[in-house]
């Protein structure tokens, strides 16, 4: 499957629409962006059913700071829309393949139940 670009006009329904998007969040004028985009278009190629989207954050601004993106490239994961990775910098190849190994093996049931209890224990509980 081809990489999309996200805007602000598709980005909910396309999260809504997949349950696993990988998401690219990039700029022209970054190295390490344009040393990530052949490695992340890789992937896409060999992970046709998964979704593989790339947001522009000097055309999208508005996604960007949406997300708190400081620094670029960040490579967001969003499965049964909830992201469950987002960091800046450059993967390699194995690095990315890894990445898609272990957010494939992810009992979502299981995430969905933490958040949940994290969400209940209200902010400040991590600290008491």
């Amino acid at each position: 499957m081809a990489t999309i670009e996200l805007t602000k006009d598709n980005f909910n329904e396309t999260l809504a629409e997949n349950d696993f998007v990988l998401i690219d969040f990039w700029a022209s004028w970054c190295g390490p962006c344009r040393q990530f985009a052949p490695v992340f278009e890789t992937a896409s190629e060999q992970h046709e059913d998964l979704v593989f989207a790339k947001v522009d954050t000097e055309d999208q601004q508005e996604l960007a700071a949406g997300f708190e993106i400081r620094s670029i490239p960040t490579l967001m994961v969003v499965r049964d829309k909830t992201v469950i990775y987002s960091q800046p910098g450059a993967l390699p190849q194995e690095g990315l393949e890894d990445l898609i190994r272990q957010a494939r093996e992810l009992d979502m049931d299981e995430v969905r139940k933490e958040i949940e209890k994290q969400q209940a224990e209200g902010p400040g509980a991590a600290e008491a």
